[in-house]
């Protein structure tokens, strides 16, 4: 039998720091940056890994995890990592068949040497994953019937009601409060956790402009409806999930060079650059107090 006070076991950092930087970007338009550590919660489950696994791993009580992503997932590597320090056993459904005959990429391969058994599906099948007998078929096909099932992303119900004490720990901290989003459950969380008058701002990894129905039915399903407020800015995908041009490469060693922070690619140094490009269009109001939650850290720092 699973205990769930193992979960408390290991030991993670919280509330996470909120730490002022002195960036004139954002100084010489009367705006506070302030950066909510949430990289620092746990060594191996990050960010808002942590804020989004808990709830799940102690739902499952002791069963067999089994979840979704792509070739370089975060989520992945977090169930991967959760399953091998708590005695869990775990299976990742990756994104595209054709992967099953290549050498494991370094992120696949953390998965792999953290116990996670992967089973690669083709991408159209994946893309209707949601659908119960698809499911039913995976699972089947996974060797994993009666595993618990966490979406990709982690984001579901049990994950936005975690996400949401990111929120209660910075009332009457700030203002505004922003964040890159993937699968939109941290938001959904933060937005409901947050004081009124404090606004949380997303910013969409992937293009498509489907995240605001997404967070909806999250907060739908999590607490019956919108919470907080919040709003999403699309335009700072940079090509969509993954991509990373040499632009945001440099903004993001620039970044690191200046304030001595490890800024990981795919999510935070979107939602960092987003926030340089606001600053500059005015979008804050002067005195405003702006966090921006670091959500993750670079693969293998």
């Amino acid at each position: 039998m699973f205990d769930n006070e193992r979960v408390t076991d290991l030991r993670p950092s919280l509330p996470s720091p909120l730490q002022e930087v002195a960036d004139d970007r954002f100084a010489r338009h009367g705006v506070q940056l302030l950066l909510k550590r949430d990289d620092l919660i746990h060594p191996e489950l990050v960010g808002n890994k942590w804020r989004k696994l808990v709830p799940n791993l102690e739902r499952a009580a002791g069963r067999t995890v089994l979840t979704f992503g792509g070739a370089y997932s975060n989520h992945l590597r977090a169930t991967a990592a959760a399953g091998r320090l708590l005695g869990l056993p775990t299976v990742g459904v990756v994104r595209g068949e054709e992967l099953a005959g290549r050498p494991l990429n370094p992120s696949l391969a953390r998965c792999a040497a953290d116990g996670m058994r992967l089973h690669f599906v083709d991408r159209s099948v994946y893309r209707r994953k949601s659908e119960p007998a698809v499911l039913r078929g995976i699972l089947d096909a996974a060797g994993a019937e009666g595993a618990y099932v966490v979406p990709e992303g982690g984001s579901n119900a049990a994950a936005v009601r975690g996400c949401r004490a990111l929120g209660e720990e910075l009332r009457g901290r700030t203002d505004a409060v922003a964040l890159a989003c993937g699968t939109g459950g941290t938001l959904a969380g933060l937005a409901a956790g947050l004081a009124p008058g404090q606004q949380a701002l997303g910013i969409p990894v992937l293009k498509g402009g489907f995240l605001g129905d997404a967070i909806l039915a999250l907060q739908e399903e999590a607490f019956g409806g919108r919470r907080g407020e919040w709003r999403l800015d699309e335009r700072f995908h940079f090509g969509g999930y993954a991509r990373v041009t040499p632009e945001l490469e440099d903004f993001a060693a620039d970044f690191e060079r200046r304030h001595g922070i490890p800024v990981e690619r795919l999510y935070v140094a979107k939602s960092l650059y987003a926030l340089v490009a606001l600053a500059e269009e005015g979008a804050f109001p002067r005195g405003t107090r702006l966090a921006a939650v670091v959500t993750g850290s670079p693969f293998g720092a």
